[in-house]
């Protein structure tokens, strides 16, 4: 994305109006019109009050992931109650039909004693509880699939 759509939605991510972002910053709205639509660039001054104002730091202003920045919020917004009654295989499923199917196939009994194996290793050896040994090994197991490690 360039600098302007950033702006833009970091500005929308906000709930900020151009009118309002303009009366924070000092200028016009259309001097702030011109910065979303890339015809012009804030200043490094004004882009740092930019990053301020949307509560972000400068590095993610200018690499904004509007995706990543919805994802972050939609997972937030749900609570832990709600949480815990979605069935995420389900829910995953949808976009990975795998994770629907792969039960009838895969000998879940023979990989399920390694990773129980893990899972406690990783509690034992960090005194992780349970969940945070899942995503500590969720994560390995990324790392590992998009061969960091």
């Amino acid at each position: 994305m360039s600098l302007g759509s950033n702006l833009y939605h970091a500005r929308k991510n906000s709930g900020l109006s151009q009118e309002n972002v303009a009366e924070k910053l000092g200028v016009s709205r259309q001097t702030v019109s011109k910065w979303e639509t890339n015809e012009t660039l804030p200043d490094i001054r004004q882009s740092k009050k930019l990053a301020m104002l949307y509560h972000m730091t400068l590095d993610e202003l200018i690499e904004y992931d509007f995706d990543e920045q919805q994802a972050q919020q939609l997972i937030s917004s749900i609570s832990d109650e709600a949480q815990a009654k979605i069935d995420w295989n389900r829910v995953w499923s949808k976009k990975y039909p795998v994770l629907a199917t792969y039960h009838e196939k895969v000998q879940i009994q023979d990989y399920a004693p390694i990773l129980r194996e893990m899972l406690t290793q990783l509690q034992v050896d960090y005194g992780y509880n349970r969940t945070d040994a899942l995503l500590v090994l969720k994560d390995i197991l990324a790392r590992v699939w998009k061969n960091q490690v």
